[in-house]
C-alpha cells in the first residue's frame, strides 16, 4: 500500500507563515492545511501545485510517496 507523507508544516513555519494564510493563499480552508499537515488529507493534484508554488518549493519535494506494508 502507497501513502503520501508531505513537509507542508515544516516549509510553512521555515516561511513563518500561519495555516490560515496559507490555506488563504492556495483557496482552501484552515482545516484543509491542519487535515493536510497531519497526513489524514490527500491534496488533488492542483492543490499540490499550488501549495509548490506558494511555498516556492519543487512539488516532489513537498510530498513523498513511501510504501506501507
Amino acid at each position: 500500500m502507497e501513502t503520501l507523507k508531505n513537509i507542508v508544516k515544516e516549509l510553512r513555519t521555515q516561511k513563518d507563515m500561519s495555516q490560515g494564510k496559507l490555506a488563504e493563499l492556495v483557496g482552501v480552508t484552515r482545516q484543509t492545511i491542519i487535515s493536510l499537515e497531519k497526513g489524514s488529507y490527500v491534496p488533488s493534484l492542483l492543490l499540490a501545485m499550488r501549495i509548490s508554488e506558494v511555498l516556492e518549493v519543487p512539488i516532489e519535494t513537498i510530498f513523498i510517496k513511501e510504501n506501507v506494508e
